[in-house]
């Protein structure tokens, strides 16, 4: 389970060291081998381990091939992956295009999210995060939860 925020730097070649305390999980599932997509609806990259990513690739294969939101996920999430390994040092290789989604330039935070990261611009990571955190629900019972967080006590 990957948990977290951290701060990071990307080098001129675009490469990101992943935080020691991340690495062994990383290589130990999938040989450090991992996939890099964006994200679904915000400017970000999502980063999974191969195993959890060909999961979330068979997932998507199963989907109907002539619904248009099933498409559009397919288009977005898969024909964005790019693979990538950890390197000796513990870093990876964020392609270009991929950067240039996420406005990745200098200054980036890699965020646990259980079975994979999200990768920010850290700017963009703080502008959202206040967003977040100012958002108000309307009243009680007016905060729209997935039926399987109903139950979540916190």
């Amino acid at each position: 389970m990957f948990r977290g925020v951290s701060t990071l730097s990307l080098d001129d070649k675009g490469r990101l060291a992943i935080p020691t305390k991340y690495r062994d999980a990383l290589s130990s599932c999938g040989d450090g081998h991992l996939v890099v997509t964006v994200g679904q609806s915000d400017r970000c990259l999502w980063l999974y381990p191969l195993p959890e990513w060909e999961e979330i690739e068979r997932k998507l294969v199963a989907l109907p091939s002539m619904d248009k939101a099933s498409q559009r996920l397919k288009r977005i999430l898969m024909g964005h992956a790019t693979d990538t390994d950890l390197d000796g040092s513990g870093r990876i290789l964020l392609s270009a295009p991929l950067r240039e989604f996420a406005e990745l330039t200098k200054n980036a935070v890699l965020i646990g999210q259980g079975n994979k990261f999200e990768i920010w611009n850290e700017n963009l990571w703080n502008k959202r995060c206040e967003e977040w955190l100012s958002e108000e629900a309307d009243g009680p019972g007016d905060s729209v939860l997935p039926v399987e967080l109903e139950t979540l006590s916190l």
